[in-house]
Parts: C-alpha cells; structure tokens; sequence
C-alpha cells in the first residue's frame, strides 16, 4: 500500500467513524430529521419503519465500514458501504432548501456540499485497486491472450498437417522407388 493510500483512507474514514458514532450514542436529533424520509422509503425497499433503528443501523454501517476501511481491509468493498451510508445521512439532515433562515440555509448548504465531496472521495476509493489491474482489465487480457494463442495454435495445426502431408507423400514416393 502507497503512503498515499496509508493516510487518506484513515483520514476520509474518520469523518464517517465519528458520524456513526454519535448516530449509535445519541440517535434522538438524527431520528426527527431522518423520520419523513424513513416513513417514504420503508415500504418500498422493504426496511422496518422504525426511524431510531434504521438511524442506529446507519450509524453502525459507518463505524464498522470505516474501520475496515481506515485500517485497509476490504477496502473496496468498505468504501461502497461508506458511500451508501452518507446518501440517506445527506437527504434527512441536510435539506438546506427546506430552511427559511439565510444562516441556517448556508450551513446546511455547507454540511450537503462537504458530505457530497465525502460521496465523491468514497466513490474513487471504491473503484481504487490499489495500482493493481482490477478484474474487467484481467477479464479482458485473459479473453485476449485465450484468442492469441487459439490463433496460433490454429496456425501450428495447420503448418503440422501440411508437414504430416509432405511426409506422407516423401514417405509414399520412397516406398515407390523401393519397388522393383
């Protein structure tokens, strides 16, 4: 792992593990702002409408993702779980467009902004292989070289038939020539 990767992920991961954090230890101000959008989308993802669990769950999924990610085990996977976290925390609690105060209106403007440059951050973490070539390049390479060496196997078949029949017919000439 870069030294880069060594400091960023612990450093993009703390913002998340505090979040989650204070969502398990004090639920009750996430839970009336989380509670409109809870009752919308319980139904049809098939959740419990229950906005104090499904608060303590988000908070869960960020701690347990951010620690993976922060200490760079599942990193990928981990990333995509923190990516998924900060959707519903960014829609319940930050809807600046529903404040009527200009104070208020800019800090929640302020908070949706830094929590989509989070999404953002997590979203390259988690197409982030680490320098190494990720699974559709491998896929690719490997349906690549199965073709090159089906080609030239073909073309070694091909120059063993025509060699198996110059011998054929040598061999057929000397037996010929042996004949009285």
């Amino acid at each position: 792992m870069t030294v880069v990767r060594r400091l960023a992920r612990p450093l993009l991961a703390a913002m998340f593990i505090d979040g989650g954090l204070d969502a398990l230890r004090h639920p009750s101000p996430k839970v009336a702002k989380a509670a409109p959008l809870v009752h919308k989308i319980a139904g049809p993802l098939h959740l419990p409408d229950d906005p104090e669990l499904l608060v303590r769950a988000n908070g869960a999924a960020m701690v347990t993702a951010g620690g993976l990610f922060a200490t760079g085990r599942l990193p990928r996977l981990s990333a995509l779980v923190l990516a998924g976290s900060i959707v519903p925390t960014t829609v319940a609690g930050h809807a600046f467009w529903k404040e009527s105060d200009p104070v208020q209106r800019r800090n929640q403007r302020v908070h949706l902004l830094k929590n989509l440059g989070l999404l953002g951050g997590t979203l390259l973490a988690a197409v982030d292989t680490g320098g190494k070539p990720g699974i559709p390049w491998r896929a690719r390479r490997a349906a690549k070289d199965t073709a090159r060496a089906a080609r030239t196997a073909k073309k070694e078949a091909k120059l063993s038939a025509r060699a198996a029949k110059a011998e054929t017919r040598l061999a057929a000439r000397h037996a010929l020539d042996a004949l009285p």
